[in-house]
């Protein structure tokens, strides 16, 4: 028998797109960044065991939040329980390369390192940005780059965010979170950085986010287009 926490709130998709849900949540850019930090602090914490505990299967949907929207993540291990601890992924398991969390540089489940889930955390900030599915952004065939479709739209004239973020956000901040994930999702594992450092830059931001808009007052934080993200 397996005892979970019960976390009122359930996963952060059911907040940014899952529509079959009835009491979606509108988060605001500053509890996006409060949830980030917890789902990173819990990787970083998988990471630091010793030995370290890869996730394996690191995505949106295993984010839960509490009634607090406190982040948790959830079934850490689970790819070895499947397995039955012998070393043998089957064919089956929903943590197939053809996920879009999946890391690029590797090709099966066996090769999956920390960077890895540094990769699929950074399909998870990049949900958290658009407020949409990472497969409904890039195409499959071929696969594209999630790290090329989001330094060509947020450079590009077209606005991605997502638009229930209204003004709840300050452009800078949203800078230096779409280059933290451009980091994470680096095509090249040795570019993404380690999950205690991402959860630093993330602690940095959402610290300097909340000074900026307490001294510009709630709700007339400055936002620009995401076709100057990039400019300035």
């Amino acid at each position: 028998m397996l005892v979970f926490e019960y976390l009122p709130n359930g996963s952060v998709c059911g907040h940014l797109y899952d529509t079959g849900k009835e009491s979606m949540t509108r988060l605001e850019f500053k509890q996006r960044l409060s949830i980030a930090i917890g789902a990173a602090k819990g990787l970083n914490h998988l990471h630091s065991l010793v030995p370290p505990l890869i996730h394996k299967g690191f995505k949106t949907s295993n984010v839960l939040v509490d009634e607090n929207f406190i982040a948790k993540v959830a079934d850490a291990g689970i790819d070895r329980l499947l397995r039955g601890f012998d070393g043998a992924a089957p064919s089956h398991h929903p943590s197939s390369c053809s996920s879009i969390y999946q890391d690029p540089e590797v090709h099966s489940l066996a090769q999956l390192s920390e960077s890895s889930d540094v990769y699929s955390f950074g399909v998870f900030l990049s949900e958290l940005i658009t407020g949409k599915e990472a497969s409904s952004l890039v195409s499959s065939e071929p696969r594209e780059y999630l790290a090329h479709w989001m330094e060509t739209h947020f450079s590009s004239n077209e606005d991605v965010t997502d638009p229930r973020l209204g003004g709840s956000f300050t452009s800078e901040g949203m800078k230096e979170l779409v280059m933290l994930t451009l980091q994470c999702v680096s095509p090249a594992a040795r570019r993404r950085p380690k999950m205690r450092l991402i959860a630093a830059e993330l602690d940095r931001i959402l610290e300097k986010e909340m000074s900026l808009t307490t001294v510009m007052g709630d709700g007339t934080a400055i936002v620009t287009l995401g076709s100057q993200l990039f400019t300035s």
